[in-house]
């Protein structure tokens, strides 16, 4: 009996023989009626005979299928399930430090920004750059569109005269684009710092010798090549013309390289963005100051770049409810790009390519958390539709500045020229505590790569595909139920260290080769072994020190002290997808 027994409870109580079962049963009950009252207890508690457990995410599953099955009849409750799926298993706005213990996302600086650092230092077997009498020639470079578009082409253009052996000539700029803006090189960046900062990475001239010209028996040849072309299409089929012809133009040079670079000249790409490429000294001094103004009057304040101009509505191919006015006085602005397809604007909302409102930028910060008496500097150009558009954005943040309410006079002289005006605002959303933009524009991307690499200062971005869904049933769901939905659309979009990951996105915006973590010095162990993470968040929290700045081969020998320190253990920061944060061997 004892044996069949055994074989009932391992079975999972499937019995293969029927009429064996119905024998034990008859022999149960015969035993139990010979049985005394104390013999009958003792019978009837058998701690082996437990009730089924139901597995936990079984009940998950149930209680997701009732809530999705209610709203198949409410549709209020489906726009929660996502949130309430999150909430089982624990994706909440919160860091974990440990298993006890949990820490608030702040809004305006990143836990985990001191702990990574820009590098960009020349490697080991990086060469000295070529002699200009014995490079392959000169290489002249015509960059295209606005200055943000036109500082990606000079950054390229750096690299591709380096995979060339050439001599590059300071390049020229953009004077027939939308915004017709008459500025050179010299009148926007340090044409003599670029120029020193490179010398040992590329030659550059500021013209072709005279001598070289006169040589020539034909103008110097002019081509343009393919978008992100890769090294082995400049090599074998630019260098050949080059070598040829002795000058050689490229027109229309953006974005005219591959993104997937080897290291050395990834990070190339990061000394000639982050370093090289200085404005003026005329545009640093009055950008400065206005970055000063805005903090004598906030300690710290959001920048927001907020591209909403009547070109950039059309070239999107978006619609925002302005009825037929809007849609003529687009479609004639968009025929100015002969190339552009036909665009549905639902679909494109729907893909996420229409830039946000000032009204939803003003939302997503306040769902966000950040309240009506933060300072605002808001970078943009001519406003589609005027203070009408702008006025929810000030309503919702009545502290709100530009550079001609700041600069006044001082900004005159600049007017005329787009770009030197852009650089202004450059320099105000870089310096700022949190930069935030309504699109995905050159600006936006280039400074949100150059804000990774200057220590993952705050840099939000919409994410535009689920945002736009949500804006439009905003009106169906109270402020703290809208308010949990945007904090869930942006993880990932916060400018945390984690979204980095190589291959992710432009290198321009996700330069990953030129972002380091510091050494494991900074972590704490205790006697027991285990890591002290307040310990090691507080220290550091310090001002980044000269050990982190100098060349590569400094970082590694603090890196080899430090394993020795630590008795060759090296400590790593692990992040997962759930901004968990582990301490590993």
């Amino acid at each position: 009996m004892v044996v069949a027994n055994k074989a009932w409870r391992c079975s999972g109580g499937v019995l293969v023989n029927n009429l064996a079962a119905d024998i034990l049963q008859q022999q149960k009950q015969k035993q139990k009626q010979l049985l005394s009252p104390q013999q009958l207890h003792c019978w009837n508690y058998q701690p082996w005979r437990r009730r089924p457990v139901v597995p936990w995410t079984a009940v998950c599953g149930l209680l997701l299928f009732v809530v999705g099955l209610i709203s198949l009849f409410t549709g209020h409750v489906a726009s929660d399930l996502e949130w309430y799926s999150q909430r089982l298993v624990k994706r909440t706005w919160y860091y974990k430090r440990d298993g006890s213990d949990r820490a608030p996302i702040d809004i305006w600086k990143s836990r985990f920004s001191n702990l990574y650092y820009g590098c960009s230092d020349r490697g080991p077997r990086f060469a000295p750059a070529i002699r200009e009498r014995f490079s392959n020639g000169y290489l002249l470079i015509a960059t295209s569109g606005g200055l943000n578009q036109q500082r990606t082409g000079i950054t390229d253009a750096v690299v591709v005269a380096r995979i060339l052996n050439a001599t590059l000539v300071v390049p020229e700029l953009d004077h027939h684009s939308f915004w017709k803006d008459e500025s050179d090189f010299v009148n926007i960046f340090d044409v003599d710092w670029f120029i020193s900062y490179l010398a040992k990475d590329v030659p550059i001239v500021k013209r072709v010798p005279e001598k070289v010209m006169r040589s020539m028996d034909k103008p110097p040849y002019t081509m343009r090549v393919p978008r992100k072309s890769e090294p082995d299409y400049y090599l074998e089929q630019v260098l050949p013309i080059l070598l040829r012809r002795r000058v050689l133009q490229l027109t229309k040079f953006d974005y005219r390289l591959t993104s997937d670079l080897d290291e050395d000249l990834q990070k190339l790409r990061c000394r000639v963005n982050y370093h090289a490429l200085r404005f003026t000294k005329p545009i640093r001094n009055l950008g400065q100051r206005l970055v000063t103004r805005m903090r004598k009057m906030a300690k710290r304040f959001i920048a927001v770049h907020l591209r909403f101009e009547p070109d950039m509505l059309a070239f999107s191919g978006c619609y925002y409810g302005g009825g037929d006015k809007e849609r003529q006085e687009l479609g004639e602005i968009r025929k100015r790009w002969e190339t552009l397809p036909e665009l549905s604007p639902d679909e494109e909302r729907a893909r996420g390519k229409c830039p946000l409102t000032p009204h939803e930028v003003g939302l997503l910060l306040r769902a966000l958390d950040f309240n009506n008496s933060t300072y605002l500097y808001v970078a943009s150009g001519e406003i589609y539709g005027g203070e009408e558009t702008l006025r929810p954005l000030k309503e919702l943040f009545p502290n709100f500045y530009t550079k001609e309410m700041l600069a006044g006079e001082e900004l005159k002289s600049l007017l005329p020229f787009s770009s030197r005006l852009a650089a202004i605002d450059y320099i105000v959303c870089d310096e700022s505590d949190v930069f935030v933009t309504n699109n995905n524009g050159n600006m936006a991307k280039i400074l949100a790569g150059r804000r990774r690499y200057m220590g993952h200062k705050r840099t939000i971005r919409p994410n535009a595909k689920r945002l736009s869904a949500l804006f439009s049933a905003r009106d169906k769901m109270d402020w703290s139920t809208f308010s949990r939905k945007v904090k869930s659309c942006q993880r990932g979009f916060m400018g945390e260290p984690e979204e980095m990951r190589p291959g992710r996105g432009e290198f321009h915006e996700y330069p990953s080769a030129c972002i380091c973590q510091k050494p494991s010095k900074f972590l704490a162990i205790n006697k027991n072994g285990h890591k002290n993470f307040d310990r090691f968040l507080n220290a550091s929290t310090e001002e980044p020190t000269d050990e982190y700045t100098g060349n590569e081969q400094s970082r590694k020998s603090l890196l080899k002290q430090d394993k020795r320190s630590n008795g060759n253990k090296t400590i790593s920061i692990i992040e997962d997808n759930d901004h968990e944060v582990f301490l590993s061997d």
